[in-house]
This record gives C-alpha cells, sequence and structure tokens, in this order.
C-alpha cells in the first residue's frame, strides 16, 4: 500500500484534517495506495509558503542558468525512474504500459524542452524617438494555481510545471484526487533536483475545497485549469475576485473528416486511434467521425471489424491495446451516455456494453463502441463523452463536412483524411478548433501550441506560447539624456 502525502514548503505532510482518500486500480477495484485529502486550510498554507517563496526572490531571482539545471536535472531523475513511473501510472489511471511509458518519455522532454528555454534571448526593444529607448522584457506572473485531470496524471502535471517553473514563478498544484500517484513521485524528483522550498507545493484534495480555494485566493496571481467546460466556468467565476490570470485547457467534442480519395486504410487506422486511444479519455479525441456518403457503408464495416478485435484488458498485460475507464463513477456516465444514444435513435453496430468476462468483472472495462445513424442535434453528437464512444456522421460534400464539424460549442481539435493537398488545407482552414491534423491523427508536439477556440478553452499550453502564459510582460522606458523636461515654466 502506497502512503501519499502532500508537499508544502519542503516538508512532506498529512492533511491537517488527518483525513485520506482510497486510491483504486481501475483495472480491479483494487486499493493501491492511501492519499492525504487536503482541503482549504491545507491549500491556504501552500499558497502562504508559495506567497513567501516568490516575495523572497529564491527562484525567480536566481541565475537563469541554475533555474535550468534544476530543470534539466527533473529530467534526467525522471528518465532514470522511468519504468517505475509507468507502472504507477498504469495502475494509477488503468492505460496500457506502452502508453504510460511513452507519457514518462514525453514528460522528460517538455522539462528539457522549457529548461532550454529559460536561457534563451526574450524581450524587444524598440526605436523610439531620442533620447528614449524603450524595451520590452517579461518576467514570472508570481504564485501559479495550477490544476490537472486524470486522463494523463503525470503529463498534464509537467506541461503546467515545466513552463511555470522555468518562468520562475513558485507553484501549488492540486493532482486529480483519482490520480494522485505519480504525482508524489513528480515532487520527490523535484526535491531531489533541488527547487528550494517553498518553490514547488503539491496539496491534494477535492476540486470543490483545495481547487476552489486555489481559483478564489486573491495571495495566487494566476490560475491554470485542464479539465471539463463546466468546471472552467466556475473557475472563471471564482478567478474574478482578484482579477487573476487564467489559462484553460477544457473539452472538446473533435471532428474528423473523411473524404472519398482518401487513402482507405489510413484513415480507418486513424479513426480507431483517434477514439480508443486511452479509452477514449483525451480531450482531443477524434470523436465524431464525419463520413463522405460514397464511402461510409464501406468504411464502418471496416471499422467495426477492427473495433471488434480490439484486446480490451489490464494495462500492465504486454497483449493490452485499450484499458479499463478511470474510475467505476466515470464508467457509469460513459454507459449512461451509450443508453442515451439508443433512446435518441443512434443505431449502435459495435460495442456498447460494461465487460465482464474472463476475469474483468472487478474492473471498470467498456467495450469499443461506434453509433451510426446519427443526427447533429442529439446529445451524444453534441456533447463530450470522454470514453470509447464514437458517433459516425454523413456528409456530401465539402461544404457540409465543414458545417458539421464546426457545428459543436466546442473547438480544441480536428483532422482530415484526404489525398487532395488543396482540398485538406481549405477545409483546415475552415475549422473552428486550435489543434488540426492532415492524414494523421493525435500527434503531441512540445514545441507547438495547445488549446482551442470557443468553449474549449482560453490560451495555449506547450511551445513557446505556454511558457508566455506564465509571464507578465513589461514595458521599460529609459531617457538616455537625464535632464529637466521643462514642461511647466514655474
Amino acid at each position: 500500500m502506497i502512503k501519499l502525502q502532500m508537499y508544502v514548503n519542503g516538508q512532506w505532510v498529512d492533511a491537517k484534517s488527518g483525513k485520506t482518500r482510497e486510491i483504486v486500480n481501475p483495472a480491479n477495484g483494487e486499493v493501491i495506495a492511501l492519499a492525504a485529502e487536503g482541503d482549504v486550510e491545507d491549500a491556504r498554507e501552500a499558497i502562504s509558503a508559495a506567497r513567501d517563496a516568490f516575495e523572497s526572490g529564491v527562484w525567480s531571482e536566481i541565475p537563469a542558468a541554475q533555474r535550468a539545471a534544476c530543470l534539466f536535472a527533473i529530467a534526467d531523475k525522471l528518465e532514470q525512474n522511468a519504468e517505475e513511473i509507468a507502472r504507477l501510472e498504469t495502475l494509477d489511471n488503468g492505460k496500457p504500459l506502452r502508453e504510460t511509458a511513452a507519457d514518462v518519455a514525453d514528460a522528460a522532454a517538455c522539462f528539457r524542452y522549457y529548461a532550454g528555454m529559460v536561457t534563451k534571448p526574450d524581450g524587444q526593444t524598440y526605436h523610439v524617438a531620442d533620447p528614449m529607448q524603450a524595451l520590452v522584457v517579461r518576467e514570472p506572473v508570481g504564485v501559479c494555481g495550477l490544476i490537472v485531470p486524470w486522463n494523463y496524471p503525470l503529463l498534464m502535471a509537467v506541461w503546467k510545471i515545466a513552463p511555470a517553473l522555468a518562468a520562475g514563478n513558485t507553484i501549488v498544484f492540486k493532482p486529480s484526487e483519482v490520480t494522485p500517484v505519480t504525482a508524489g513521485k513528480l515532487f520527490e524528483i523535484i526535491e531531489e533536483a533541488g527547487v528550494p522550498k517553498g518553490v514547488a507545493n503539491m496539496v491534494m484534495g477535492a476540486g470543490l475545497t483545495v481547487g476552489n480555494e486555489l481559483a478564489e485566493s486573491h495571495e495566487v496571481d494566476m490560475i491554470s485549469f485542464t479539465g471539463g467546460t463546466v468546471t472552467g466556468r466556475s473557475i472563471m467565476k471564482a478567478a474574478a475576485g482578484n482579477i487573476k490570470k487564467i489559462s484553460l485547457e477544457l473539452g472538446g467534442k473533435s471532428p474528423n473528416i473523411v473524404f472519398a480519395d482518401a487513402d482507405f486504410e489510413t484513415a480507418v487506422d486513424y479513426a480507431l486511434f483517434a477514439i480508443f486511444a486511452n479509452q477514449g479519455q483525451v480531450c482531443s479525441a477524434g470523436s465524431r467521425l464525419l463520413l463522405e456518403e460514397s464511402i461510409h457503408d464501406r468504411f464502418v464495416e471496416r471499422l467495426v471489424e477492427r473495433a471488434g478485435k480490439i484486446r480490451v484488458g489490464p494495462g500492465l498485460e504486454p497483449s493490452t491495446e485499450m484499458g479499463p475507464l478511470v474510475s467505476e463513477a466515470h464508467m457509469e456516465k460513459v454507459l449512461r451516455y451509450i443508453e442515451l444514444g439508443k433512446q435518441e435513435g443512434a443505431r449502435l453496430v459495435c460495442g456498447g456494453r460494461r465487460i465482464t468476462a474472463n476475469g474483468l468483472e472487478k474492473g471498470y472495462f467498456v467495450e469499443p463502441t461506434i453509433f451510426v445513424d446519427t443526427t447533429p442535434e442529439m446529445r451524444v453528437v453534441q456533447e463530450e463523452i470522454f470514453g470509447p464512444v464514437l458517433v459516425v456522421q454523413k456528409f456530401k460534400d465539402e461544404a457540409e463536412a465543414v458545417r458539421l464539424a464546426n457545428d459543436t460549442a466546442y473547438g480544441l481539435a480536428g483532422g482530415v483524411f484526404t489525398n487532395d493537398g488543396a482540398k485538406a488545407l481549405r477545409v483546415i482552414k475552415k475549422l473552428r478548433a486550435g489543434i488540426t491534423w492532415i492524414n494523421t491523427y493525435h500527434p503531441t508536439y512540445n514545441e507547438a501550441p495547445w488549446g482551442g477556440y470557443k468553449q474549449s478553452g482560453i490560451g495555449r499550453n506547450l511551445g513557446t506560447f505556454g511558457f508566455d502564459e506564465f509571464t507578465e510582460v513589461k514595458q521599460i522606458n529609459i531617457n538616455l539624456q537625464v535632464e529637466p523636461i521643462g514642461w511647466f515654466e514655474g
């Protein structure tokens, strides 16, 4: 049994209330850890530590090379412990080992990317009227509250922690209360790497208590959140108290458009990957498959054939291709959406049931599920299910494909499959989405911005854009001819 403590002001501590939360392996329902269950009091102590550390300059004012060295050390230690961390992530979240191994590698690369950015040139200078010299510099925001979801526990943490620390901020990090195990390991590594006490703090607990305090506190200068759109709205309201800076990466209902001239088997392969990777628990999942009429029936037939062969099982088994959903509560939510799809008149052509055979009865496994004969107003077409549930839509031509693709409150991601390069670019440019792909789906790069349009969020993670999110822009004007201005005669 793993015991998880919080990390506040350089100390490993239990919740002040003494409360703990059981952390469950979604593959078999077994308790794998007891996590400290923090609340408002714990959050306030962590915020105070982060505030004091920021004001002291112990992190923001050290040489950039020294700050970069700490981040490089974190990356090295992540790689040195990669096998253990991947296994913990699979136990905690359920996804297959091949996915968690890739997540650890990506996390290390992310720290290296931002460590490299710390010492690179930044800012701007302006040629203005003599005798003035004007320049712009970027400075850390201050105390940053970072809140991440359970679908990529380690990677989402690093996407926020790495740029926030690189920019010179201090942080209070809240992992998902469902999946805090690898966050504990990450903060052990942060401590070992020599990050000064008070700079990086972690408080575990519920969003309604710890998360809300981070969003409301006037001592927190910025809140960065990844998760559901409903929670994002609540955070925006809470953050209004001190007009704190916000960065929100929220939900999606992303279209994957396949034209008749696409490479057929490639498009089928990516359609499966787009929705069933990580059990569909991906904000950018290609959860709406838009097929040109002339290939619809053939494509669905092939899709169903291949989806039925996906090997579903515990993530620790090497042969597993799709693991369990993250929790019993989330599994029940997904199953309710499947029933809703049937009630709305969509036709189920694949899956749709919980898997209980072959020793999986104690886990939270759901079959790869596909609906056809859908209409745009159906809730299963409009709402984010966040599970292995694909809805198929049919279109006649390019204009209808674009119209259907954009017919949603979200605007996170989208894909286009066609061998016509001009058509691909025309359609991509018309999609109201922040992350798009042509003849592929899901690749993510530390160098490229991640975020969406419309109700999919505000701001961007990753790349130089993700670094800039954690900075403030300051204008500095310097008079090179120091003498009275003579504005007033007296």
